[in-house]
C-alpha cells in the first residue's frame, strides 16, 4: 500500500461536520492549500471544503510571509463560498481562530496556557502554536471565495522567526499527529461558523474572542509597514479593529503584528 495514500486515509471529518455537509480532500504535497482551495472554487466548487495536504512548499502566513510547512504539522484550508455580506467576511477570521483554540484546548486538557493574538494567532505560553491566513477571490459568477488558512505546529516549529514559536509535542511531551488535530477543528469550526451566522452573530464572537485574547489591558505595540503604534489594549471594536489607548486617547487600528514587551517607560502605564 502507497504510504502518501495510507497518510491520506488518517485524516477524517467529524460526523458534526459531515452532517453539516462539509466535505473533505486531501493531499500528500500541495504549493498551498489556500492556492489549491482557491483554485478549486474557480472551477467550480461549491464550498464547504477542507483542503489538507502532508506538507507545503509555498506556505505563506500574513502579508506573504514564509510559513514553515514540514511534514508532521497540520496544513488545512476551509473554503466557503459566499459565506458573509462583503463588508463582514473578514470577521470569518476571528471565527476560526476561536475554532482552533477550542480544538487545541481539547487536545491539551484545558489547557488554559492557549490565547488568541490579535487579529488570529494562538499562543501558547506566550509562543506561537498555529496560525490563520484569510484570503478570498472574486469568481466569474459573481461568487466570493472564502478560505481560511490554519496551520498548526504539531509536531515541529520553526527557530528564525521574529515571534518565538512552539509545536504540540513539545507542550505535551510526546508525539501528536496532525490529523489528531483536525477532526476536533472540524468540529469546532463547524459550531463556531453556526454562532457567527454569517456575520449576524459577530457580538458572541467579539465576546468569545475577547475572553481568550492574549495581552488585554496590557501595553502593545503594533508594527504597521509605516509606522509602530502603542498603546493599551483596550477591546476590539463591532468591527473587529484592535482599540489601544493612548494619552491622546483611543486609536482604531485594522491591520498590523502585535507585540507585547513593552519599552521600559512604557510599562507602567499598562496598569492605568
Amino acid at each position: 500500500m502507497n504510504f502518501s495514500l495510507w497518510c491520506f486515509a488518517l485524516f477524517r471529518l467529524a460526523g458534526a461536520a459531515q452532517d453539516k455537509a462539509f466535505r473533505l480532500v486531501q493531499r500528500d504535497q500541495l504549493t498551498s492549500t489556500n492556492d489549491e482551495a482557491l483554485a478549486l472554487a474557480r472551477a467550480g466548487d461549491a464550498g464547504r471544503l477542507w483542503v489538507v495536504a502532508s506538507a507545503q512548499t509555498k506556505g505563506r502566513g500574513r502579508n506573504g510571509r514564509l510559513w514553515s510547512s514540514p511534514r508532521g504539522n497540520l496544513h488545512a484550508s476551509l473554503l466557503l463560498i459566499d459565506p458573509a455580506p462583503t463588508h463582514r467576511v473578514a470577521e470569518l477570521g476571528f471565527a476560526a481562530g476561536i475554532a482552533a483554540i477550542h480544538a487545541l484546548r481539547e487536545i491539551l486538557s484545558g489547557d488554559h496556557n492557549l490565547k488568541l493574538k490579535w487579529p488570529n494567532d494562538v499562543l501558547h505560553g506566550g509562543a506561537k502554536l498555529a496560525g490563520i491566513l484569510l484570503e478570498s477571490a472574486s469568481l466569474p459568477d459573481g461568487r466570493l471565495a472564502c478560505v481560511a488558512g490554519i496551520g498548526v505546529n504539531c509536531g515541529l516549529h520553526p527557530g528564525d522567526t521574529p515571534y518565538k514559536a512552539i509545536d504540540l509535542a513539545a507542550i505535551m511531551g510526546e508525539p501528536v499527529a496532525p490529523e489528531r488535530v483536525f477532526e476536533p477543528l472540524s468540529v469546532a469550526m463547524n459550531h463556531w461558523l453556526d454562532v457567527w451566522a454569517g456575520g449576524s452573530g459577530f457580538e458572541a464572537i467579539r465576546a468569545e474572542w475577547l475572553s481568550l485574547a492574549a495581552g488585554l489591558g496590557t501595553w502593545i505595540s503594533v508594527v504597521r509597514p509605516s509606522q509602530t503604534i502603542e498603546g493599551v489594549f483596550q477591546t476590539i471594536d463591532a468591527n473587529g479593529r484592535l482599540i489601544l489607548e493612548q494619552a491622546s486617547g483611543q486609536v482604531a487600528i485594522e491591520a498590523g503584528d502585535v507585540f507585547f514587551d513593552p519599552p521600559s517607560s512604557k510599562a507602567a502605564m499598562a496598569g492605568r
